[in-house]
């Protein structure tokens, strides 16, 4: 068997659609299936399969084989556990896979939309089961992590892209992880053409995208991070009251706004209910 990752079973990703659930799954397993000394066996599959195997075992009669199937792999990948959400009879029956996958010392890697205590609609136990291990949020994807889904994809497809470019991508590319294999494939396809991949032809074909991705920050954007940081309201940034808890957020955002925009100090202030702009 394979040894779960310590303190890591489950292991339970969850964050907002494109930021990088999927791609970093199929990484893993992957790794685990080409990387690792011995053979594993390794099930990824999402969790509306999971409900529509389950559903063609009953009707088959060939529940025993469906749970031979999912209770004697090294390692269980469920994508998008959120859709088992209501499903009583589906989640009676992964209540039990995860469970007997423990018992043997089997690594469990699940995903959702939402953290496991947000999970509406799947019971509580199986919401206790989930946070057992290590529970990550991903947010916003790190560079380190662009970096290395890039790495894994052009393994799998078995195609040679200089490290420089990698990295030209990782480093441009941020907004989420299905514009970035999208633009890994723009780039890969100029070989096809004859073109060698180097970081100034993948700047010629990803002009148009690599120009939405450098948007200007705008004073608005900044206000609405660092409200939401401070847990206030926006209209607070632009109110003149002086409460000590509203003073600092109000700060902090002006310093921010004279840094990373090319707006001038009256503007900033006019930004900030009028306030002159020495403040």
């Amino acid at each position: 068997s394979i040894d779960p990752i310590s303190g890591s079973n489950p292991l339970f990703l969850y964050g907002g659609v494109g930021l990088g659930k999927t791609h970093l799954m199929h990484a893993m397993a992957w790794y685990i299936v080409n990387s690792l000394p011995a053979k594993r066996k390794v099930v990824y599959l999402s969790a509306e399969k999971f409900m529509y195997q389950y559903i063609t075992a009953l009707r088959s009669k060939d529940i025993m084989l469906f749970k031979e199937h999912f209770r004697s792999v090294d390692v269980l990948m469920v994508d998008d556990v959120q859709f088992i959400s209501g499903k009583d009879s589906t989640q009676e029956e992964f209540f039990h896979t995860f469970n007997a996958l423990i018992d043997q010392n089997k690594q469990l890697v699940i995903s959702a939309d939402r953290s496991p205590s947000d999970l509406d609609g799947v019971e509580e136990r199986i919401k206790s089961r989930l946070g057992w291990g290590l529970v990550a949020d991903i947010n916003e994807t790190t560079f380190e992590l662009r970096l290395g889904i890039l790495r894994t994809k052009v393994e799998q497809i078995n195609m040679y892209v200089p490290d420089d470019v990698l990295e030209f991508l990782a480093r441009n590319i941020k907004s989420n992880i299905r514009e970035l294999e999208g633009a890994l494939n723009k780039v890969a396809h100029t070989s096809l053409i004859g073109r060698s991949i180097t970081v100034e032809s993948a700047s010629e074909t990803l002009a148009d995208l690599l120009r939405s991705n450098h948007k200007p920050i705008t004073i608005a954007e900044i206000q609405k991070k660092i409200a939401e940081f401070f847990n206030i309201k926006v209209a607070d940034m632009h109110s003149n009251r002086r409460l000590r808890g509203l003073v600092r957020p109000r700060q902090v955002a002006m310093y921010f706004a004279k840094k990373f925009t090319q707006k001038s100090l009256p503007d900033i202030g006019r930004s900030f209910g009028g306030r002159d702009h020495a403040t």
